[in-house]
């Protein structure tokens, strides 16, 4: 080959290099062009909610907390509208590998821009403490390293509440659209057509996300007016009713709402509603539309208000006879705390740790527990429990009947056994994460009881632990910083059913 037809072969393969490399760069933008312009368009979200403490602050005439608050709307607005932008240059195309990863983002994202207010607010607390208390909020968790809550300045509060209220919805929505749709958990058993992110159904679910919203928004007022009427000062009812009616726990006062334990009223009102949102949404929609019939035949609600009046039953029997408390206050007590527990929400009247071993033991065990999906609540969910009831009914009866057939249904429908696989990976994933979680806590020097309640609270994101560290009475805020930012990364796990996280971290995920 003459020398001139070689330095032209040479440059047409280095032109097709560079070809095909600004190819693979444009095709790697385009997948996550999309991701990078909702991630945006959630900051925006996020950031106008912002502006609530900054007019609150304003309006009581607190100058520096009103620029801190600003500025922090102005980042997050200011970088949500730069990735949206962003993500525009490219055609939006969202495929369910690209989910995984929205989804996990969202959250990460999310509670980053959320811990401004903390960490250059009043509060000024350390990272480690800010992400905490961030992620604790947006996964309604409910775990808190701040002390001194009663003399803690209102916008902080105010947006301690705001983020579980937002956290609640998101809950709502990653439980009824996104997990059924990834096939997470078993969640496919509550796939509906807003599960369904074909063109088609977009109007559907778009229907019945407003649906759902207007549901949100209805119970959360009613809460709000109902802990007014009951005695609670405005603010306070504010607050609490956005946080009760997320499941999420955060309160004004260090006492949580012991502040309010000699108005059983209103401790009733919160066992009402604590319950409430720990229903699935959905069949509130269907409530609303005429319909109230399936609220009442749901498999899991009639089970999750089973285990609540059993378990009621058994504390209030407890503290009757055990420690001689009046019927009314021990009735009024264990039902509170118990549905508190149950339902993840994570406030107390009172300090269990104090109510014996019997409670201390009782309280470790409904902490498993968990509420029913599609709601705000979190745990292990109560369709996984009647799951496994099934699945060790029809072992034995096919240890007694080798060559029977049995049939697994659940709510009146066949239970397919992909369903049942992905419910069992879940379980070993769940109470692997706490063991894993707990044991790196204890190698920090933390007890026992600190340790493995401490994992329990985050991964099933129900919010004080046991004991007298992080039990009702005390806070996370003696833990060391890696252990804020291992129980940080498992409220995280926990929220996102856990496998939707682990799988990032698969050759599988990134291989095509």
């Amino acid at each position: 080959m003459l020398p001139a037809s070689r330095a032209n072969f040479a440059q047409k393969v280095s032109r097709s290099k560079r070809r095909q490399e600004i190819s693979i760069l444009r095709q790697g933008f385009e997948w996550i062009a999309p991701l990078i312009k909702l991630l945006g368009l959630l900051l925006i979200l996020l950031g106008s909610f912002k502006l609530a403490p900054t007019l609150l602050l304003a309006f009581q005439g607190e100058g520096v907390e009103t620029k801190t608050f600003f500025y922090s709307m102005l980042v997050t607005l200011v970088s949500g509208g730069a990735m949206v932008f962003i993500g525009s240059l490219a055609p939006f195309h969202l495929r369910g590998r690209q989910i995984f990863l929205l989804t996990s983002l969202s959250w990460i994202i999310l509670s980053l821009f959320s811990a401004l207010p903390f960490i250059f607010g009043p509060t000024q607390l350390p990272l480690a403490d800010a992400i905490f208390e961030s992620v604790s909020g947006l996964t309604t968790t409910g775990a808190t390293i701040l002390s001194g809550l009663d003399a803690t300045s209102q916008g902080i509060l105010l947006w301690r509440a705001i983020l579980q209220w937002l956290g609640g919805i998101g809950i709502i929505v990653l439980g009824m659209a996104i997990l059924p749709f990834l096939q997470v958990g078993g969640m496919r058993l509550f796939q509906s057509e807003s599960s369904d992110w074909s063109e088609k159904a977009l109007p559907r679910s778009g229907t019945l996300a407003k649906a759902i919203g207007k549901v949100y928004v209805g119970l959360t007022t009613l809460c709000i007016l109902s802990y007014w009427i009951a005695g609670m000062e405005p603010f306070d009812a504010l607050v609490h009713g956005m946080t009760t009616s997320a499941t999420g726990g955060f309160s004004n006062y260090d006492a949580s709402m012991g502040q309010f334990a000699a108005t059983s009223s209103i401790l009733w009102i919160g066992v009402v509603f604590m319950f409430l949102g720990s229903l699935p949404f959905v069949l509130f929609v269907h409530m609303i539309q005429g319909n109230p019939l399936p609220i009442f035949k749901d498999s899991q609600v009639r089970a999750l208000a089973k285990i609540l009046l059993s378990a009621v039953l058994i504390m209030s029997l407890y503290l009757a006879t055990q420690l001689d408390w009046d019927w009314s206050k021990a009735i009024t007590q264990a039902s509170f705390n118990v549905v508190s527990i149950v339902s993840t929400t994570g406030f107390s009247s009172t300090d269990y740790n104090g109510w014996g071993n019997f409670a201390v033991l009782f309280f470790l065990y409904i902490m498993f527990i968990g509420g029913c999906s599609g709601s705000t609540s979190g745990g292990f969910k109560v369709f996984r429990h009647q799951l496994s009831l099934v699945l060790m009914r029809n072992q034995m009866m096919t240890l007694l009947h080798p060559r029977g057939v049995f049939s697994q249904n659940y709510n009146g429908r066949p239970v397919p056994d992909d369903v049942i696989r992905s419910m069992v990976a879940f379980a070993f994933f769940f109470f692997a994460t706490i063991g894993t979680l707990a044991l790196a806590l204890s190698f920090m020097g933390l007890d026992f009881i600190t340790s493995f309640t401490s994992a329990v609270t985050a991964v099933a994101n129900i919010g004080p632990g046991l004991g007298n560290t992080v039990g009702p009475a005390g806070n996370f805020s003696s833990l060391p910083d890696l252990g804020k930012w291992l129980m940080s990364f498992g409220m995280i796990l926990g929220r996102l059913e856990i496998v939707t996280f682990m799988i990032l971290f698969t050759r599988a995920f990134w291989r095509t």
